[in-house]
């Protein structure tokens, strides 16, 4: 999908903030309406009308709920209506995955749902949720994100921030959720989704960093839908009411601004998922996976060293770009892979291993009722799903023929379903051909349908050619793969 200069940039600074660990997420209700959860003004609106009041001609729902409370003397109407539908209601969609999957470890929502944490478990991540003020003073051990609920939880109900009496009290009652927001504001890339800034609370915390740090504040951004002539009915009425709503929202837009959030215009909401897609694929371009396995090396093509030498030198040269290399520990392939990252990072200084290797060793029993072949399976549809693009090399295992049993060599299958999967994951393939053996017929593959998977690359097919070039040097074989691994994640 194509998108603007405007989006394109967010997506590069969003990737740059979340491969320095400062990328945060703010959720708001509409995050979680495609979910199945209806907004709070649908919530509102029975008891509104038991009131005398229509809902839709209401524009302060705060006020809405202080009218239901005055009504009752009592929350309990309002905490029944949260019970009743949060607890019951919703289901993850993409957008909860995609957030949840990046490595984000920070998240900032105004919803009473449990759709976030639940999206984090699915991802294999353990949330720390932070639903009252106490909560704030607990770290939960081993923790991958932390979720901040500072309009409360279904789970306390009776606690949540909403009638304007909360609102009023919120800088007393809450005061440390309002000081840990300011500080991620200052120091954290936020992405504003599902989020309609109607919210005098936030509006409130928004202003209050404006007046603490004056211009130095970090720049946010956030998702608004284009108003569109077509969804307003097509008479009078509905044009006067178009061009009322579009003015408004130029005007809400240029104010953001002065929060430092930029807002990202889209034409239909599901150009979000599309972004949030592309983010993570940019982002995982990063993350490179070397697949193979090699039972023998007779029919690797590449002069100047041994087999064994160049995967060590190709992943030594990986790392000290910067990339960060995944390995499933494949026969014969998978501990020089392992120990070329480790010279590089011995030779740049670094000991921080997570940083610069995936290393997933594939389990050799089956387990937990699953046959090894299932687990197999699961297994590369893991780490290929971290991993923006994948490396095959050589490929091929030793078996035996049914009819006589003896051993030959074969092409090694997994390598083709790695590819398989990782040309379905949209991660970028590049076989090295002259390592012979699945990788050659990878490589083919490649080269007669170029255009299928590196239509936006199409200026890379001669050096791709290079690639199953009998007999080339090594050096020069690791400078072309290393230019073409640069080039797909978009620079040094």
């Amino acid at each position: 999908m194509e998108f603007g200069r405007e989006i394109n940039n967010f997506i590069d600074e969003y990737v740059s903030a979340l491969k320095e660990g400062n990328a945060a997420i703010f959720a708001g209700a509409g995050l979680s309406i495609p979910s199945g959860v209806v907004n709070w003004k649908e919530l509102l609106r029975r008891p509104a009308a038991r009131l005398g009041l229509d809902v839709d001609k209401e524009s302060d729902l705060v006020s809405l709920a202080q009218y239901i409370y005055n009504d009752s003397k009592t929350k309990t109407p309002l905490t029944e209506l949260i019970n009743n539908h949060f607890s019951q209601t919703g289901r993850i969609n993409r957008n909860h995955e995609i957030i949840a999957e990046l490595p984000i470890r920070t998240y900032w929502t105004t919803n009473y749902d449990k759709l976030i944490e639940q999206a984090l478990i699915q991802a294999g991540k353990k949330p720390d949720v932070k639903k009252r003020v106490n909560d704030l003073a607990v770290i939960k051990s081993k923790r991958d994100a932390i979720i901040y609920k500072m309009h409360g939880d279904v789970e306390v109900a009776d606690e949540a921030v909403l009638i304007k009496n909360d609102y009023e009290l919120y800088e007393k009652n809450n005061q440390m959720f309002t000081i840990a927001l300011k500080g991620d504001l200052v120091s954290k890339t936020f992405l504003f989704i599902g989020f309609s800034f109607e919210d005098p609370n936030l509006e409130h915390i928004l202003s209050r960093i404006k007046i603490l740090l004056d211009d130095h504040t970090r720049t946010h951004y956030y998702f608004i839908k284009e108003v569109a002539e077509e969804d307003y009915p097509n008479n009078a009425e509905g044009k006067e009411q178009f061009q009322y709503d579009k003015i408004r929202q130029e005007l809400k837009c240029a104010d953001l601004e002065r929060y430092s959030i930029k807002p990202l215009i889209v034409k239909k909401y599901e150009d979000i998922t599309a972004i949030l897609e592309t983010i993570t694929e940019r982002y995982n371009r990063n993350n490179l996976l070397i697949s193979g396995s090699a039972h023998e090396f007779n029919d690797y093509k590449v002069s100047g060293i041994n087999a064994e030498d160049f995967i060590h030198k190709l992943s030594k040269t990986l790392n000290q770009k910067e990339f960060k290399v995944a390995t499933g520990f494949g026969l014969g392939v998978g501990s020089a892979v392992i120990n070329g990252v480790l010279e590089g990072m011995e030779e740049s200084g670094t000991r921080n291993i997570n940083e610069h290797l995936i290393m997933r060793p594939f389990p050799q029993y089956a387990t937990n009722g699953k046959e090894i072949g299932q687990l197999w399976e699961e297994y590369r549809q893991q780490l290929i799903s971290e991993c923006g693009i994948v490396i095959f090399m050589f490929g091929n295992k030793l078996t035996k023929k049914e009819e006589s049993d003896e051993d030959i060599v074969v092409e090694a299958n997994g390598v083709i379903r790695e590819f398989d999967i990782a040309v379905d994951k949209n991660a970028k393939v590049i076989p090295i051909g002259v390592t012979g053996y699945a990788s050659r017929k990878l490589w083919e593959q490649v080269i007669n349908d170029f255009q299928r998977y590196y239509p936006e690359f199409p200026y890379l097919k001669d050096k791709f050619i290079k690639l199953g070039e009998d007999g080339i040097e090594f050096n020069q074989l690791i400078k072309i793969v290393t230019d073409i691994v640069i080039e797909i994640r978009g620079g040094e």
